[in-house]
């Protein structure tokens, strides 16, 4: 990981506020408090999601953040190691089926691929006896900041016409200079494959004993990367990454190692700024297998919401106040875009890879 800036910095406060400002305005704002924390003025869903809107206003009919993307299939190779610390089927060895979905945070469907820095995964395990597996994850290394509060302060300087708004957040918060640091000088790739994604927040494992351990995981690629400037990607186009990744998957499945890292007693679970010291317990519970790209239009991920709380017995979600703010603005978003499904350009006669 980069070294953060000083949030006094001006490389950080001046230099990298306007592509902070974007970069959080679009691809974090999924992780947002709806709690009500804020009383007395109490945050809701409807009030976070329709914050969420670009100037013109959203785009009827879909996601209101990561708007932009496309369907996979394949399978997760699980190699057994993970029932150790899970009763979760999906870490159990055996092949399961996976559904998911790479997107780009922002809430313009039709944003031009090199003006967008964080990029995700929406991934679904389902097992034999039922059991569903959903998470998001994003290409950080770390969350923008360190409570709901604090993410709403920033949603709103990131949207405000304040040029001094961001400034002022940049150097209240000191916790934003990693994330900072990365969307300002970490490496660019031009294809999904090439990308890590990871599950920033804390959740509890149980074993089968009843054990109960703090662990994230993140999903490493095969594909090495092949690093590019932001500019060398604007110029191959404002569709590339889905075409890149369309023809790549159809020459070779694509394949992700899943890591699960176990948290030290005192490491921090309830801020997902923190990434925890490379030393700690690492075990690799399987393999994503992408085998298929589809059309969102179309696609098997087109209706899914990938709410990080629906979980398999064996994960509980932990001390961590993020993942159930996501569910509430996922579940707003996913009310909206259904209700305007009619305003979806949905292509039934066209082929899908």
């Amino acid at each position: 990981m980069p070294m953060p800036h000083s949030p006094s910095s001006p490389r950080l406060t001046f230099g990298a506020a306007a592509i902070i400002a974007a970069v959080v305005a679009g691809s974090a704002a999924a992780f947002a408090y709806t709690a009500g924390w804020l009383s007395p003025q109490r945050l809701t869903p409807p009030k976070l999601v329709d914050a969420l809107a670009p100037p013109g206003g959203p785009a009827l009919g879909y996601r209101r953040n990561h708007a932009k993307g496309i369907c996979f299939t394949g399978t997760f190779e699980s190699n057994g190691k993970g029932a150790e610390l899970s009763q979760a089927q999906a870490f159990k060895a055996g092949q399961y089926p996976v559904l998911g979905r790479f997107n780009l945070g922002t809430p313009n469907p039709q944003a031009p691929d090199g003006t967008v820095r964080v990029r995700g995964m929406g991934l679904q395990i389902a097992t034999p006896n039922g059991e569903v597996w959903r998470t998001a994850m994003i290409n950080a290394p770390v969350f923008p900041v360190a409570t709901p509060e604090a993410f709403y302060q920033l949603l709103h300087a990131a949207g405000s016409k304040d040029p001094e708004a961001m400034k002022s957040f940049v150097a209240a918060h000191p916790e934003f200079a990693s994330f900072g640091a990365w969307a300002g000088d970490g490496a660019w790739t031009a294809s999904y494959a090439e990308e890590p994604y990871n599950g920033l927040n804390a959740f509890i494992f149980i074993d089968p004993s009843g054990t109960e351990r703090a662990a994230r995981w993140s999903l490493v690629p095969a594909a090495p990367a092949v690093t590019i400037t932001q500019a060398e990607l604007e110029k191959r186009g404002p569709d590339y990454l889905e075409k890149e990744i369309t023809e790549r998957v159809r020459q070779a499945p694509q394949r992700w190692t899943m890591n699960v890292v176990i948290a030290n007693p005192g490491d921090a679970t309830a801020d997902p700024t923190k990434a925890w010291p490379a030393d700690r317990r690492k075990i690799e519970v399987g393999t994503l297998v992408v085998q298929k790209i589809e059309a969102e239009a179309d696609g098997s991920c087109r209706d899914v919401n990938f709410d990080p709380t629906v979980l398999p017995p064996g994960i509980r979600v932990s001390d961590d106040p993020f993942p159930a703010a996501r569910s509430a603005a996922y579940a707003r978003s996913y009310d909206l875009r259904t209700a305007e499904s009619r305003y979806y350009p949905r292509t039934p006669a066209s082929p899908k890879p």
